[in-house]
C-alpha cells in the first residue's frame, strides 16, 4: 500500500500568513481597529477563531462569518498580487512525489487553492486538492485530513501531514495521521508537542524521514 503525504497550503506551501494578516488589517481599519501581529498569530493562526475574537473583543457590528466574507475579496486581490512560495517547496515535492501519494488539505476556498496550484505549476505533484468547500468542519477538526486521505485512497494512519500551525497539528492528530511541523515566522511560538518532528524548513523534508516516521523500512 502506498503511503500519503498531505500538505497544508497557507504557511507551508505559500508564504501567505502575512498576506492574510494584511487583508484582515485592511478590513479592521474601517472600524478603527488595529490588531497586532501577536494577536493575529495567537487568535487567527494558532486557534483558528480570529473573527470570533475580533467581533467579541472590539465589539464589531457584525457576525464572525460576515467579517470573513468582507475579508475574502480583499485577500483574493492581495494573494494574486503578492503571493510567493515558501522556501524549498518545489524541490521537496519533486523528492516525495515518486514515492508517495501527495495531497493538499487547506482551510482556504477552492478558488484560492486552484489559483495557487495553477500559478506555481504544482498540479503535476498532487493527486488531490481538498479545499474548504470539500468538508464540513474547519481545522482544528480532522475533516480536511480525513477527506484528503480518502481521496488518496490511503488510511489516515498511513499518512503524514505537513503543517505550520497548532490548529492544523491538532486536526491531523485527531484524524489519526502523523504530523511534521514546519513553523514560519507567525507560528514559531505555537505548541507543536503533538508533532512527530519539527523542521526548520521544507529542505529537511526527505523521503527517508517520511519512511522513518511511518515505520517503513
Amino acid at each position: 500500500m502506498r503511503a500519503g503525504v498531505i500538505f497544508d497550503m497557507d504557511g507551508v506551501l505559500i508564504d501567505s500568513e502575512g498576506l492574510q494578516y494584511k487583508a484582515y488589517s485592511k478590513v479592521l481599519e474601517r472600524y478603527g481597529v488595529t490588531v497586532s501581529v501577536e494577536e493575529y498569530a495567537e487568535h487567527w493562526i494558532a486557534a483558528g477563531r480570529g473573527p470570533e475574537y475580533a467581533v467579541r473583543t472590539y465589539g464589531l457590528p457584525m457576525a464572525p462569518d460576515e467579517l470573513r466574507a468582507i475579508r475574502s475579496p480583499v485577500y483574493h486581490e492581495i494573494l494574486r498580487e503578492e503571493v510567493t512560495l515558501m522556501p524549498g517547496v518545489t524541490p521537496a515535492l519533486a523528492r516525495l512525489q515518486p514515492h508517495f501519494a501527495l495531497a493538499i488539505a487547506t482551510n482556504s476556498i477552492r478558488q484560492d487553492a486552484a489559483f495557487v496550484v495553477e500559478h506555481f505549476g504544482l498540479g503535476e505533484f498532487f493527486t488531490a486538492v481538498v479545499s474548504r468547500e470539500d468538508y464540513t468542519r474547519a481545522k482544528p477538526e480532522p475533516d480536511a485530513f480525513v477527506t484528503a486521505a480518502a481521496r488518496l485512497a490511503v488510511p489516515p494512519s498511513a499518512c503524514l501531514v505537513v503543517e505550520d500551525a497548532y490548529k492544523g497539528v491538532v486536526a491531523a492528530h485527531r484524524a489519526g495521521a502523523g504530523v511534521i511541523a514546519v513553523p514560519n515566522e507567525f507560528t514559531r511560538g505555537n505548541d507543536f508537542s503533538l508533532a512527530a518532528v519539527v523542521l526548520d524548513s521544507l529542505d529537511e523534508l526527505s523521503v527517508e524521514l517520511v519512511h522513518r516516521l511511518l515505520g517503513k523500512p
